[in-house]
Formats: C-alpha cells, structure tokens, sequence
C-alpha cells in the first residue's frame, strides 16, 4: 500500500486473519474500487486516535466511503465476528481452550463529551452523566462482549441481554462472576427462565 504507516495499521498477519470475515463483494453490479484494507485501517486509526470521521487523514479512502463501510458492518455484525474470531485464536495460541467456560462481567460508567449524543444519563452511584459499558471478559481479560447503555439504568437490567448474547457465541460458558449489583437481578432472571421452562 502507497499510504504512510500508523500505529494502528494491521500488519500482513492480522490482515490474513480478519480479510475471511468481512462480508465478500457483492456478485452483481459495479465491482468494489476500495481497498478494504484500507479502509480497516482508516477505521482502527480513527478508534486509535479519537478523531472525527472527517478528520481522517487523506491517505484513506474518502471519510464518507469509510463510514459507509463501518456502519453497514456494524449492521451486519461483523465487529463481533471478528472480535469472537481474535477471541479463540488468541485463546488457542495461549494453550486454552478456543470457548471460555467462565466469564466475569462489571460496568463502567463514562462521561460524554459536549455534544453527548443518543444514549445519555446520569449514574446516581458513580455520580457519573454520560453513558455505561457493561462487559463480559474470560480470564485472560479478552472481551467476550459488550452493551453500551446510558448512564442510569442498573445493571442487573443490562446484564441478562449481554449474557444471552455473549452464551450464544460462547456455548462452553458455564459460570459468570459479577460483582452486587448484577447478582440479585440474574438471581431472579435466572429463577424466571427456570418456570417458564417447566
């Protein structure tokens, strides 16, 4: 590639192992003119660097193109591919198993820029207004799967959501470690789950 090298560019290696995940060119009509690598990059340099999609620098693919691409991937679903992808590799060189059997879950809350956006609210325990991130982690601390919310709904409310997500992708996932404030709600989901299914 003619662009200048970032940080956040991937190298041949990780090229190779997130090419087969991205959704092929379409057989019908005009044929694909961006390098998609490419536009990986501009996607993980913008992650990397917190810039606006028109900030980008011009040795990307145009701002628009990129977006373009990242938001029907998202769609799509790709993001979490990828990421359980990278999530049993790295497992599987570690000497582990590629399905993590235990998980742990917790939040954080995060304040917002000026502008704030959709997702917005106040968290009364941290004090925080912005929005929050519940994650679910294995034990080498690699994300199983996240869930943005705003700020104040509890966890207990987001959890179960995640978890049925995160156990989908992860069928070996047997046990999850999460601290209070997810526990009395997972309790009773979990107790609910249980009726239904007599």
């Amino acid at each position: 590639m003619s662009q200048p090298y970032y940080d956040s560019d991937l190298s041949d290696e990780e090229w190779q192992q997130i090419e087969p995940l991205l959704p092929p060119e379409k057989p019908v009509g005009k044929g694909r003119k961006v390098d998609l690598r490419a536009v990986v990059n501009a996607i993980f340099y913008r992650a990397d660097n917190g810039t606006k999609w028109r900030a980008l620098p011009r040795d990307f693919p145009a701002w628009q193109t990129v977006y373009g691409y990242f938001r029907l991937w998202v769609k799509l679903e790709v993001w979490e591919a990828v990421n359980t992808a990278l999530v049993r590799a790295v497992r599987t060189q570690a000497g582990r198993e590629a399905d993590p059997s235990l998980g742990i879950i917790d939040s954080q809350s995060v304040k917002l820029g000026q502008k704030g956006g959709e997702e917005h609210g106040f968290d009364g325990n941290k004090k925080v207004k912005g929005r929050k991130r519940h994650i679910v982690v294995d034990v080498l601390g690699l994300v199983l799967g996240c869930y943005v919310t705003s700020a104040n709904p509890a966890d207990v409310k987001a959890a179960p959501a995640l978890l049925v997500w995160v156990i989908e992708q992860f069928k070996r996932l047997v046990k999850v470690l999460a601290d209070q404030g997810y526990r009395a709600g997972l309790i009773r989901s979990n107790k609910r789950e249980t009726r239904l299914a007599k």
